[in-house]
């Protein structure tokens, strides 16, 4: 028998990271294996992929060792940060500088790289029209990530930059449907009339893994993401097919996000900002069609509201 590849998966607990651990587990021709990367080696989680065949290992991005340790003897590596979680720009930079320096260190063949584009190349620090945060970024959750990718160029680790878009479990939480006093259903996005990419949260994972299985002919290429290309209207439709009644879409301004009570409005204000007022250079190189010659089973909004139609339910 053929050895099988390991692919170092960090987060392999989380979204991300999950998704691809599945995919690989999943997959019966059993070319790959999972080396499951987590901070909770005792978690749910964690105790499932070890009953599915999946090595886990104790890592921690805040402990580089640990990485480095990880990553040895890998055939490749997916890697995710977490910047949601400590909102914290430097702090995931010095991650990706561990996982870059681990990849390094174990001669990787192919690394995938979950990342977004630095808005900055397209809105100045200078540029008045959206505020700028923590004095110099835009929207710093794409902007650190998208600094971050000539890490990997420029320490000559072969890498693909799988850059990521909303997830359709957006509107399962943050837009979800709500009913004003009248008992009309609608949702909020503050996109206006433009196209807004997104993917099953899934698909992330599983885009990754076709990634791997088409060898090394995608290293050095950016991946954009995209289940679907959807304005607020058509998913407002889309979701009252799926409900059995009228969905309104009802847009918000920028600045109506930036000031919502919760923990980086500001940054997530700027970034539908920047997805609406720059969308050739987001939406507009995310093909869906081309994203499922890598994966075949990318779900588009329609399929993925068949399989979680039931989660809407008040």
């Amino acid at each position: 028998m053929t050895e099988k590849k390991i692919i170092a998966v960090v987060g392999a607990t989380g979204q991300q990271g999950g998704g691809l651990a599945r995919a690989i587990l999943d997959d019966p021709s059993g070319e790959f294996a999972v080396r499951a990367l987590t901070r909770n080696s005792e978690s749910d989680v964690a105790r499932e992929l070890a009953a599915r065949g999946a090595q886990i290992v104790k890592a921690d991005l805040d402990d580089p060792d640990s990485v480095r340790a990880a990553f040895q003897g890998a055939y490749g590596a997916f890697v995710v940060t977490a910047f949601w979680e400590y909102g914290s720009a430097e702090r995931e930079q010095a991650h990706v500088r561990a996982a870059v320096d681990a990849a390094k260190a174990a001669d990787l063949q192919h690394v995938v790289w979950s990342t977004l584009p630095d808005t900055r190349l397209h809105v100045p620090i200078e540029d008045d029209r959206m505020p700028t945060l923590h004095g110099k970024y835009k929207v710093p959750h794409f902007d650190s990530k998208g600094e971050s990718d000539k890490l990997f160029t420029e320490a000559g680790v072969p890498t693909t930059f799988l850059s990521t878009t909303m997830y359709f479990e957006s509107f399962l939480d943050f837009f979800k449907p709500v009913r004003d006093e009248q008992g009309t259903l609608y949702i909020t996005l503050p996109m206006a009339d433009t196209p807004l990419p997104g993917v099953a949260r899934d698909d992330i994972g599983r885009t990754a893994f076709g990634i791997f299985k088409r060898g090394k002919d995608l290293i050095g290429e950016t991946v954009n993401l995209s289940g679907e290309n959807r304005t607020g209207q058509e998913y407002a439709a889309e979701l009252g097919k799926a409900l059995g009644e009228t969905v309104e879409y009802r847009p918000m301004t920028f600045d109506q996000v930036r000031a919502l009570p919760v923990p980086g409005a500001d940054d997530i204000g700027n970034m539908f900002q920047y997805y609406s007022e720059f969308s050739d250079y987001f939406a507009g190189v995310r093909r869906p069609e081309y994203v499922r010659t890598i994966n075949p089973d990318l779900q588009d909004f329609a399929t993925w509201l068949s399989l979680h139609k039931a989660e809407f339910a008040e």
